[in-house]
């Protein structure tokens, strides 16, 4: 197994102005919630977005603090396999 390239990662997608863009308004949030009270460093809360940037979505009235592990992953069932890829509100999109 080669050994991951992190340098080339960086190069062909993170380093990208578009993402640095989404990073920092990622961050901007991150920091206005820090500002607010609402988080801390090291509370295992994430700012998450409602909609997410990724999807056209912006940080004002578009945030909320989610338990990290929640924000992070998949729907998986009792042995911890995977169920979706999909989140909850995709789903309902497009019943």
């Amino acid at each position: 197994m080669n050994k991951r390239n992190y340098r080339k990662e960086y190069d062909k997608y993170q380093g990208t102005e578009e993402q640095k863009k989404k990073r920092a308004q990622r961050n901007a949030a991150r920091r206005k919630a820090e500002l607010e009270g609402k988080v801390k460093k090291g509370d295992g809360k994430d700012v998450a977005h409602k909609k997410a940037i990724s999807k056209g979505g912006k940080n004002k009235g578009n945030t909320k603090v989610e338990d990290a592990g929640r924000n992070r992953s998949f729907s998986r069932n009792s042995q911890g396999k995977l169920v979706s890829e999909t989140s909850k509100r995709e789903r309902s999109k497009k019943a």
